[in-house]
């Protein structure tokens, strides 16, 4: 069974480190507590760790090439759950939200 890459694997660490410790992209969340709005139920979290997960990109090597912008769609979407006035720009395509 293959795992996936060293790369990845730690994309996927430091962005739930970021998220639990409540410091992802602190420029965007500056001021938002959103750890318990994230936590509170399951789905915000789920939709959270897809986005991330949609957006990232791993070239052929297994290299993450784009972990900024996955961590950065991530944090407009806890934006938008923290503050109703945030419009995400670009706003979501329907990929970057897909539940798989």
């Amino acid at each position: 069974m293959a795992h996936l890459p060293e790369d990845v694997r730690s994309a996927f660490r430091l962005f739930a480190f970021y998220l639990a410790e409540g410091t992802l992209d602190l420029e965007l969340l500056d001021g938002f507590d959103y750890r318990l709005a994230v936590m509170a139920y399951g789905s915000a979290l789920e939709m959270v760790l897809a986005i991330f997960a949609n957006v990232l990109d791993v070239n052929e090597a297994g290299e993450v090439t784009n972990y900024a912008e996955a961590q950065y769609r991530a944090a407009q979407w806890i934006r938008r759950l923290c503050d109703d006035q945030y419009q995400p720009d670009p706003p979501f395509a329907a990929w970057e939200v897909e539940l798989s």
